[in-house]
């Protein structure tokens, strides 16, 4: 703005205070950060995970520290389905925000995958995305909304052996999150991605956990040479994604659109 008396003040803009958001696997990690990143901004909250008792444990942290709603619903989002009947059970009350957060990250060697492990894999990481997209879109074409997808610097930088699947699934969704900024930012929405990488979750831990345990040297290996290049030498934090979804959802970013937005400590430009 060019008066600065008409500047809308930071604390105004960062508030979700009056909105909904919709966080996919809600239940631990990354989604959890998030979930607890957007209710502290006064965001109220639909939590969707397949693990209840997670998502129960996530109500309880944040109704112990902020004033806004919560529900709760547990979805096989592999399961199209079950995708359908979510957005039925919250008709009229649609989100105003939109993380597609949810994903599956196994291991398997590519000569091995089968057409029932690719599946799996596609339907939670990508297909469900795709879903709940077409969802809040068609659910909300007259009003807009902010959309936020969950990628991986595996989909741009494959570095682990073994990930073939979920990188293919994890670039889908860069690509679906682009096509989207594309056709709907003049219909309201703002779509844009986050590609995480080096983030501490629980998931990874007990990866990192089992390969010592059970001496994988290649895992151990992959490990050590990731860490070696990072620039920032040290593994990320889920609430360090979480503070850039927060940016991303609310009126600070109104002008970033059709984004992919790296929180790697700097991985990708190594």
């Amino acid at each position: 703005m060019s008066d600065k008396d008409d500047m809308i003040p930071l604390l105004d803009l960062l508030s979700l205070k009056g909105k909904r958001a919709l966080v996919t696997g809600a239940a631990a990690g990354i989604g959890r950060a998030i979930s607890v990143r957007l209710a502290e901004t006064g965001a109220d909250l639909y939590l969707v995970d397949i693990n209840e008792e997670g998502l129960r444990d996530v109500q309880r942290e944040i109704k112990g520290k902020f004033d806004v709603s919560i529900e709760i619903f547990k979805v096989d989002l592999s399961k199209r389905e079950e995708i359908i009947n979510l957005w039925k059970a919250i008709e009229g009350r649609e989100p105003d925000i939109l993380i597609n957060n949810a994903g599956i990250y196994l291991f398997q060697d590519f000569l091995e995958v089968d057409e029932k492990f690719l599946e799996k894999t596609l339907s939670v990481n990508l297909k469900s995305a795709f879903w709940m997209c077409q969802e809040m879109v068609r659910r909300r074409l007259d009003k807009g909304g902010v959309i936020i997808n969950i990628g991986s610097i595996e989909a741009i930088l494959p570095f682990a052996k073994g990930l073939v699947h979920y990188d293919i699934s994890k670039m889908g969704v860069i690509a679906l999150t682009r096509a989207l900024a594309r056709e709907y930012g003049k219909k309201g929405f703002r779509v844009n991605a986050i590609v995480p990488g080096g983030i501490k979750t629980p998931g990874v831990e007990k990866l990192r956990r089992e390969a010592v345990l059970k001496l994988k040297m290649d895992v151990i290996k992959t490990g050590m040479n990731f860490m070696s290049r990072l620039p920032l030498g040290r593994m990320g934090d889920p609430d360090e994604v979480a503070r850039i979804v927060v940016v991303l959802a609310s009126d600070l970013a109104s002008y970033v659109h059709g984004a992919v937005i790296p929180v790697d400590g700097g991985f990708l430009s190594a």
